[in-house]
This record gives structure tokens, C-alpha cells and sequence, in this order.
């Protein structure tokens, strides 16, 4: 092999567009339809109970199968990959936007999630593939992590945008140029390099142990928030999913061709960031969701202004990001920007806690930017530390591991957050009853906003904790590529 042929690919700042645009639209897909819901479940006459299931039926198809969705990726080819998932999840989108009824919303959901799974960790490998240099990769994951940790906050905008001034069919059909615009780039700037591929056979029983034990976890996080932690149910569904995951380990330590071969999670540094970022995305999710609501209800706020509320934590993310994190990565090792931006972001935490019936807007203004500013700074070097140093043929299942902690992090944060709020409520109404009804209800719901928003306090710090104490990998540094030896194609971590 000529060395010609591991230089880096001329297109790949091209391609980081490309890339970027599709990761935002599946991102804002999280976030968008939740402002929505409320016009759809009235517009199709989705009852109460079938609601959440707009939100979950995305989760647990995206959650359940992103390692699945990363190995194809290995298997396939990337780019291949990568159009595929941007092609289902435009058709489905239109199916949503088109939805007559509950079960085609759902159905289009669930697709969505489906491709997103495609189409998640094919983005992020080709960016492992395509940059190789210590400085280009920490910009380019600069962006890509404002991008991952910045979206949802814009879907909240969208989502507003788009329900109050034109339907809320529209947070479905608004992919579709996405998309569009995705895959037309794509075809014509996107190469990934082919010593890469993975040429092994696909791991069917690992696919399905992985699959349903994830689903499983998921589903038992959202039946709690409904049906409590002690129901038959719920407590079936965890036994469930230890038994499934546990049983994936074991095959995957057996089998010739793993899924998810052991070494991309045992490693203490890819370990690390899976758990830190898995924690983080759980206290996260508490502030987006009870800060949506404590702005519309108790603040009177209508959805447009609510998602432009959340514009400074998009901007302290974009800074943290791109210029805090890309510009201190190649000089200090990634858990001195981890842990100090997990804990930047608890500060911001700490300052929600302080809400009441009567904060206004500039008392919250610096808790989001403090968790904007933490959350970018710690992204960065998390999506970046969680693809180096695999080997080329493991980049899609390593990608896909960060988006599944995500997603999982994600869908486990609402359920657990939710449930934890609701028994808060319910508890200062059974310990308050003088005063007006009304006032004794507004006061109870800032009560159990403010009790999950101090969990998202601790959730964070233990994040903190675990990207010290696990991640010891140095600054990044490219290594000198050897002659024929692909593998040292992507840089280590220098100690």
C-alpha cells in the first residue's frame, strides 16, 4: 500500500457539512415533535395514554438498534450506510407529515428511529475515518459535538416555529430538504477510505440479545413513570434486560465475529466517555424537559418564545465547543476538559434550582449559559476520545456506542427524572393543604420541577467523577503513518 493512499481525503471539509446536516436533522428529531405533540394528539385524537408513545416509539427503535445500525455501518461500507439512512428517514418523515391516524404516526416514529440508527453512527465513523490529523479532527469534532449537543435545543425552537405558524405537521416534513440536501452532498463529495471495512460476518444472536435487552431497559424506564417502580411490569422488564445484556456480553465474548467486540468497551478511556457522556445526556434531558414546561405553564410562555429562551445555552454550547474545547484539546488530555465541563454545567444546575413562581428570565439567563458552556466544552472531546484509537474496521460499532449511550441516556433521563417530579408533587400537596387551591398546585409543580432539576445536580457531578477517575488517556497527538499498516491510519492517544 502507498502511503498516497492514507493522505487525508481533500473533500472531508466539504463532507463535514454534509455529515453535520444530517446529524442535526436526526438530533432535532428528539426535540421537535415535543412542542408539537400537543396539536397532534388534539388534531388525531390520541388519547393520554397513547401520547408519550410519539416519543418513545422513536427511543426505543433509535436506542435498540444503534449497535446493530454501527456494525452494518463496519460491514456495508459507511457512505453506503450513511445514504441509505438518510433515504428511509426522509420517507418516513413524509409518512409522519402525511400521518391520517394514531398508528401511522406511530409507525412513521418508529421508522424514523429505525434509520436514525443507520444513519447516527455512519455519520460519526466516516468523520473517524476521514480525519486523521490530531488539530482537523479536534476542529472538525468541534463542530460535530455544538451539532450533537446543540440540536435538541434547536428543535425546541423549530418545534415552536413551525406549530404556531404553520402545523404541526410541518416538524415532520421539514427533514425532507434536509435530507435532500444530505444526500445530494453526499454523492458527490463523500469518499470513505475502503482499507477500513469490516469483512466478517454479521452477528445475528448478538443483534438480537442487544436489541431486545436494550428495548427492554428503555420500555421499563417509560412503564415506571406510568405504572411506579414496584409494578409486576416494570420490575419484569429490568429482570428482562439484565438477563438479555448479560447474555450479550457472554456470546459476544464467544463468538468469532462479534457485534460489539469487548475491546471497543473495555478500553478505560472509550469506557469512560460511554459512561460520563450516558450520565450527563440523563441530567440533561431533566433540565430541557422541566424547564419547557416551567416557562409554558407556570412562566405563560407561548412555544416560540420558549425555544428562544433556550437560544444562549445553544450559544454557550457553540463557544464550549468550538472555541473552548477544539482549541484546548490538542494541548491537554481530554478528561481535564471532561470533568471541569461536566461540572461548569452542575453550576448552571445549581442556579436552576432557584426557581419559584416569580423568577424571571435573567434570573435563569446564567444557568443556561454555564450549562451551554460545560456541556460544548465536555462534548467536544467526549465524541472525539470515543472513536481514537479503534481500529478502522470497529470505527461504526465505536460511533454507534456513543450515540447509544446517548439515546439510552436520553429515554432512561425522561422517565426517571419524570417519575421522580411526579412523586415531588404529589408529595407537597399531601404535606400543604392551606391556602388557594390554584396557588397550592402552581407552587407544588415548581416544587417537583426544582426536586428533578437537583437530581440533574448530582446526576452531572457523578459524571464529572467518572470522566476523572476513568479517562486517563494524554493529549492527542497524529501518529506517523507506517507503510501497509492501516491501523496506525488513526491517531493515539500520546500518555
Amino acid at each position: 500500500m502507498s502511503l498516497n493512499a492514507l493522505q487525508p481525503d481533500p473533500r472531508r471539509w466539504k463532507a463535514l457539512i454534509f455529515i453535520g446536516l444530517a446529524q442535526l436533522m436526526v438530533v432535532l428529531d428528539a426535540t421537535v415533535v415535543n412542542i408539537a405533540l400537543p396539536s397532534a394528539q388534539q388534531d388525531l385524537g390520541i388519547s393520554d395514554g397513547n401520547r408519550q408513545w410519539v416519543i418513545t416509539a422513536y427511543a426505543l427503535a433509535f436506542g435498540g438498534l444503534l449497535l446493530f445500525g454501527g456494525r452494518i455501518a463496519d460491514l456495508w461500507g459507511r457512505r453506503r450506510t450513511f445514504l441509505v439512512g438518510l433515504g428511509g428517514f426522509a420517507l418516513a418523515s413524509a409518512l409522519g407529515g402525511a400521518a391520517a391516524n394514531t398508528a401511522m404516526l406511530l409507525g412513521a416514529r418508529a421508522l424514523q428511529g429505525v434509520f436514525g440508527a443507520l444513519l447516527a453512527p455512519a455519520a460519526l465513523s466516516l468523520l473517524a475515518v476521514m480525519f486523521t490529523d490530531g488539530k482537523e479532527r479536534a476542529k472538525a469534532f468541534g463542530i460535530y459535538g455544538a451539532i450533537a449537543g446543540g440540536g435538541g435545543a434547536i428543535g425546541l425552537i423549530l418545534g415552536g416555529l413551525l406549530t404556531e405558524y404553520m402545523n404541526w405537521r410541518w416538524t415532520f416534513y421539514v427533514n425532507i430538504p434536509f435530507a435532500v440536501v444530505a444526500i445530494l452532498g453526499a454523492i458527490l463529495v463523500i469518499r470513505e477510505p475502503a482499507e477500513g471495512r469490516n469483512r466478517s460476518r454479521l452477528d445475528v444472536p448478538g443483534v438480537l440479545l442487544v436489541t431486545t435487552g436494550l428495548v427492554s431497559l428503555v420500555y421499563g424506564f417509560t412503564r415506571a413513570e406510568s405504572d411506579g417502580w414496584s409494578s409486576g411490569v416494570t420490575i419484569g422488564l429490568f429482570v428482562a434486560a439484565a438477563v438479555l445484556l448479560a447474555s450479550f456480553v457472554f456470546v459476544e465474548s464467544r463468538v468469532k465475529a462479534p457485534l460489539l467486540p469487548l475491546r471497543v468497551v473495555l478500553n478505560r478511556n472509550r469506557g469512560g466517555v460511554y459512561a460520563s457522556l450516558g450520565l450527563a445526556v440523563i441530567g440533561m434531558f431533566g433540565l430541557f424537559l422541566f424547564l419547557t414546561y416551567y416557562m409554558q405553564v407556570v412562566l405563560g410562555y407561548s412555544p416560540v418564545k420558549t425555544g428562544l429562551a433556550f437560544l444562549p445555552m445553544v450559544a454557550g454550547m457553540i463557544t464550549g465547543s468550538t472555541q473552548i474545547g477544539a482549541r484546548l484539546m490538542t494541548r491537554m488530555p481530554a478528561r481535564y476538559l471532561m470533568a471541569p465541563g461536566f461540572l461548569v454545567a452542575s453550576l448552571g444546575m445549581l442556579i436552576l434550582t432557584q426557581i419559584d413562581l416569580n423568577t424571571s428570565y435573567w434570573a435563569i439567563l446564567p444557568g443556561l449559559v454555564l450549562m451551554g458552556l460545560g456541556m460544548g466544552t465536555a462534548f467536544m472531546p467526549a465524541m472525539s476520545l470515543a472513536t481514537y484509537g479503534v481500529e478502522p474496521r470497529d470505527a461504526g460499532v465505536a460511533s454507534a456506542m456513543v450515540n447509544t449511550s446517548q439515546q439510552v441516556g436520553g429515554a432512561i433521563g425522561t422517565a426517571l427524572l419524570n417519575t421522580i417530579a411526579t412523586s415531588a408533587f404529589t408529595a407537597y400537596l399531601t404535606s400543604h393543604h392551606t391556602g388557594p387551591e390554584k396557588l397550592v398546585q402552581a407552587q407544588a409543580m415548581v416544587h417537583s420541577y426544582t426536586t428533578a432539576i437537583w437530581w440533574s445536580f448530582g446526576i452531572l457531578i457523578t459524571a464529572g467523577l467518572v470522566a476523572f477517575t476513568l479517562i486517563n488517556a494524554g493529549r492527542p497527538q497524529p501518529h506517523t503513518v507506517a507503510e501497509g499498516n492501516i491501523e496506525d491510519a488513526v491517531p493515539v492517544m500520546a500518555h
